[in-house]
């Protein structure tokens, strides 16, 4: 037993250091003379120092020529390359000094575009890009991605009869002078031929209107892929697959095979959560993605909370674009606590979106029923809402993190005691989110939401909370409670004091300024400052919140961990907020 545990003592001394030394590099090197893209490029092509005697023997072997090709890469085609070893063992030394001499300089270049790519405004615009200009260094990998850009161009956009006619480039290391000659022969540019569907039992005319290619269109794959999320899209399907045929061309025309594979007759997600806002919560979706030939489809969500427990069912119908055209049909029931107001609304409404461009237009009618409590008194409204909302929202980078990007929000409103509903209004709101990303690490963000609601003062009392204003939350002013900011009405409690209640306002203003600075790709820190009111005509009075917090960039978008403080208010007090999602 004694040998036994010195054996495995000596095995516990010996094996790391053996193992340490196997990984050890026997060979270390020094590139002298070089700088900039010359030193980067000698020491990419030499790769990493070599860790066994063999690879050792074969790096010194060739260090030399691959030093000397990483300089022909980039012109430097006359180097003068001198190497020293020093071989103390048991790590090896190798300076390598270069002198790279004068580059070689682009002389005679003959670039030409012929066949029917020639009249191709994609081809004349890279074309003209071409990075080769008499007097400028040659560089060899510029003229080997120029020639990848137009060979893949021309495979996106049907041009599968392409050739280089000539392709070559004559360097004369006497004169230090490379002559470019590339002739690019583009042949006959394919077309669309027929498309052929899978068996599916949809309208023909919901596929016909989310095709944006047509037999004896010009071929071009973005619009095969554009073709593809279109359809993908709808969630009609579980997947799309889009083959152009190219052993069934005839007369240059390319038939396509879209295969399509139905989606899961139903679908279900669960999800719990928590916000500052609405505190824990459990939801639940029910999706039927499809519910007949004509591409009806409904969705059923479930969410509840001790703040604002809802129900909503939406069906959905594609009138004449399945994504572009479509009409929601929609009952909700809803509790919310709204300042001091406890409300419970029910409503059934109908919406129709139509989609130009970027722009969102949605025409809409409602029928709202809501009843609230108090201070021991129950009110109920009624109201048949006619409205228009428009919408657009323009970002660039990652969905869930844009670097950039502009959200504008409209929409108006209008009730009749005319039209049946109890009382007449007009309510009007905007909101507006704006990102920019000015330097790299460091971003900003700006949000403003505006509201107002026009009303008769005899009917102010019969104006649902749904339909007043109130700030506060993770979304406005986080150094104030949910909806904790609005119009205000003065009460007597039962023992005669007095009470104030946050009862909504019939105006909004609000607006946030956020720095965020990127400590890693995934962690960011924030200041901000938040500053407007919910309130009654001219009772505006300002309420501001400076804060601070840390956001962990998670795939479903921001999750953020924030303070702020109500340095506005006679007894200011800090406000923990948390929240998951993106600006927009």
């Amino acid at each position: 037993m004694r040998y036994f545990c010195g054996f495995l003592l000596l095995l516990w001394l010996v094996v790391p250091s053996a193992l340490a030394a196997a990984d050890k590099p026997l060979l270390q090197y020094e590139l002298v003379g070089l700088k900039g893209a010359l030193l980067d490029n000698a020491r990419a092509w030499l790769g990493d120092a070599p860790e066994t005697p063999q690879d050792r023997a074969n790096f010194l072997a060739t260090a030399e020529e691959r030093v000397e090709s990483s300089l022909k890469a980039l012109g430097y085609y006359n180097p003068d390359i001198e190497t020293v070893i020093k071989r103390t063992e048991p790590v090896w030394s190798l300076q390598i000094t270069v002198t790279p001499g004068d580059p070689v300089l682009i002389g005679q270049v003959s670039v030409e575009l012929r066949g029917a790519a020639a009249d191709d405004k994609a081809f004349q615009e890279l074309f003209r890009e071409a990075p080769f200009a008499e007097g400028n260094v040659f560089n060899h990998g510029d003229y080997e991605r120029f020639k990848t850009r137009v060979l893949t161009l021309g495979q996106e956009r049907g041009y599968f009869d392409a050739r280089f006619s000539q392709s070559q480039v004559k360097v004369n290391v006497v004169s230090d002078q490379a002559d470019i000659f590339l002739h690019y022969d583009s042949g006959q540019r394919f077309r669309f031929g027929a498309i052929d569907y899978s068996h599916t039992d949809l309208e023909p005319g919901l596929l016909t209107a989310l095709q944006p290619i047509h037999a004896g269109d010009y071929f071009d794959q973005s619009r095969l892929q554009y073709f593809q999320a279109q359809l993908q899209r709808t969630g009609y399907f579980a997947g799309v697959v889009i083959k152009p045929l190219f052993d069934q061309v005839t007369d240059y025309r390319v038939p396509l095979s879209v295969t399509l594979h139905p989606a899961q007759s139903h679908g279900f997600d669960v999800g719990l959560g928590y916000s500052t806002d609405t505190q824990e919560r459990v939801s639940m979706v029910w999706r039927t993605p499809r519910v007949n030939r004509y591409g009806h489809s409904q969705q059923t969500r479930i969410s509840y909370s001790v703040v604002n427990p809802r129900v909503q069912f939406t069906y959905t119908i594609p009138l004449s674009h399945p994504l572009d055209d479509v009409v929601h049909l929609s009952v909700l029931l809803e509790h919310n606590k709204f300042g001091d107001v406890d409300s419970e609304q029910w409503e059934l409404g109908a919406l129709r979106e139509i989609r130009r461009g970027k722009w969102l237009y949605s025409y809409s009618g409602r029928e709202l029923s809501e009843s609230w409590e108090l201070k021991n008194t129950h009110y109920n409204s009624s109201y048949l809402l006619p409205g228009f909302t428009l919408s657009r929202s323009d970002r660039g980078g990652s969905l869930v993190d844009p670097s950039s990007g502009f959200s504008q929000f409209y929409q108006l409103e209008g009730a009749s005691a005319d039209l049946g509903s109890d009382i007449d209004l007009l309510r009007l709101t905007a909101n507006f989110s704006y990102v920019v990303t000015p330097a790299p690490r460091h971003r900003v963000v700006a949000r403003t939401a505006l509201g107002a609601v026009f009303i008769a003062d005899d009917d102010r009392i019969n104006l649902a909370p749904s339909l007043r204003f109130f700030a506060g939350g993770s979304q406005s002013l986080r150094a104030f409670g949910y909806q904790s900011i609005g119009g205000e009405i003065e009460v007597t409690r039962d023992n005669g004091s007095q009470q104030t209640l946050v009862v909504g306002g019939d105006r909004l203003v609000t607006g946030t300024l956020e720095y965020q600075y990127y400590f890693t790709d995934t962690w960011r820190g924030a200041v901000f400052v938040d500053a407007g009111d919910a309130f009654d005509s001219t009772d505006f009075n300002l309420k501001v919140g400076p804060g601070f917090g840390v956001h962990y960039m998670s795939p479903v978008g921001a999750v953020r961990v924030e303070v702020a403080n109500s340095v506005s208010e006679d007894d200011p007090e800090w406000r923990l907020v948390l929240n998951i999602g993106a600006e927009f």
